[in-house]
């Protein structure tokens, strides 16, 4: 099992950081969308409706500051 360690936080960062330093903003893009395209064909309704999954979000957010429900 591997646990969850500075030294592995410490890893992961650096390695984040190295990994995809070079990479331009249309190369990034790039691996965003085939992320975004697998993501659909695991889950076809994958952000069909994103502002019913922001609901409770927002509902909590307006309550921590103070501001009425949504009517």
């Amino acid at each position: 099992m591997i646990r969850d360690t500075q030294r592995l936080r410490d890893f992961e960062a650096r390695y984040r950081r190295e990994a995809f330093r070079n990479l331009t903003y249309v190369e990034a893009l790039a691996i965003f969308e085939a992320l975004w395209v697998e993501a659909r064909q695991l889950n076809p309704d994958f952000g069909d409706d994103w502002r019913e999954d922001l609901e409770a979000d927002i509902a909590l957010a307006r309550a921590l500051n103070g501001l009425p429900p949504a009517s």
